[in-house]
């Protein structure tokens, strides 16, 4: 028995019950969680229909110590502090055997599956089945996760500022560094400065961009924007943030990078991008967004490279070590991204504060 946030209908609301959770089978790890990240991602899944039968456990921000291993286990001990991440992958498709991990094309080999007739559920309530929602379930105070899913980091890593790495650090450094490929002199946007944002600023000055400009409805979120690396702030609640970053750049950015999930600021994005430029929606939209698109001058006479980004073009296995290294080293700012430190029980409260856009990451680090 534990304890987790349970989502029982879709209303944005969660429930803390005592589930059950199975030993680990075959490839999987049960990991003792010492931190989870709010993602607004899992607010999406708590509010819209995205096919998740219910009820369900959420969380995909996980930061904790390998308790136990399954028998097939291959690259974790028990002792092991990791981190995990919503990328599931088979390892032996054609994507992963290039690398490209993020793009699985069998990411369902990570869950049970109808071969597991005598144990089909890592996550029970009354024998009955609790769904596991991107293989994690992290808000709760353990979580079964195939080995895949996982990713080992040093020991001196703190688990908050670990647990950022399996989503928001991958997903916004990832868009810039992988996704963008932005090089040393580039210009960028950020459209949206939330914790995702942040971290494609920080992805962004990594890379070596010239000039960042970060674009927001909140003015008050401009000293964190320039304490990441923005060059650049723009209010868009007074000014139209497309003309003012063809002023300051004189055409356009190198790259523009979207991570509120809008049709409005998706649109904007391609905009601001220059001749030749990059526009890469980030934000998750609704299951039935959709966006205009002018086929002749955007794509054929503005040549604008429009890219949908998953997950920051990640392989965990490779770059969760490596932004914890370069945390370690002080490279790479994550302290500043957390906002708060909350208890399990107070998960509500802060996916409230989540939806006004004033904060930039709560982590449950008390369970």
């Amino acid at each position: 028995m534990m304890k987790a946030a349970v989502l029982n209908h879709l209303d944005g609301t969660f429930q803390i019950e005592e589930i059950e959770i199975d030993e680990p089978r075959g490839r999987e790890v049960l990991v003792e969680v010492k931190a989870s990240g709010l993602c607004h991602s899992d607010l999406h899944f708590a509010e819209q229909d995205f096919g998740v039968p219910l009820p369900a456990v959420l969380g995909h921000e996980l930061a904790g110590i390998v308790v136990a291993i399954g028998p097939e286990v291959r690259e974790f001990s028990i002792g092991d502090h990791v981190v995990g991440s919503l990328i599931q992958f088979c390892g032996h498709c054609p994507a992963c055997i290039g690398g490209r991990t993020y793009q699985c094309f069998h990411p369902e080999e990570t869950l049970r599956g109808d071969h597991d007739h005598d144990h089909p559920h890592r996550l029970t309530r009354s024998g009955a089945g609790v769904s596991q929602v991107f293989g994690t379930g992290a808000f709760a105070e353990r979580a079964l996760v195939h080995e895949n899913q996982l990713a080992i980091v040093p020991k001196e890593m703190p688990f908050a500022q670990a647990s950022l790495l399996g989503c928001g650090t991958i997903t916004g450094a990832g868009a810039a560094i992988n996704t963008a490929s932005v090089r040393p002199g580039e210009t960028v946007a950020v459209i949206g400065i939330g914790g995702v944002g942040l971290n494609v600023i920080s992805g962004a000055k990594l890379a070596g961009a010239a000039r960042i400009i970060a674009v927001d409805r909140q003015p008050q979120k401009e000293v964190l924007a320039r304490k990441f690396g923005a060059t650049d702030f723009i209010d868009a609640s007074k000014v139209d943030s497309v003309a003012k970053i063809r002023e300051l750049t004189g055409g356009g950015v190198d790259h523009a990078f979207e991570v509120v999930g809008l049709k409005a600021t998706s649109e904007q994005a391609i905009q601001m991008a220059r001749k030749g430029g990059g526009a890469y929606l980030i934000g998750v939209h609704s299951p039935t967004s959709t966006i205009d698109l002018n086929v002749t001058i955007d794509l054929l006479t503005r040549q604008v490279d429009v890219r949908g980004v998953y997950m920051g073009s990640t392989n965990i296995k490779n770059d969760i070590p490596l932004y914890a290294s370069l945390y370690l080293q002080g490279k790479l700012n994550l302290d500043d991204l957390i906002s708060k430190e909350i208890s399990l029980a107070d998960i509500n409260e802060a996916y409230t504060e989540l939806k006004g856009g004033s904060i930039a990451r709560s982590v449950i680090t008390t369970f």
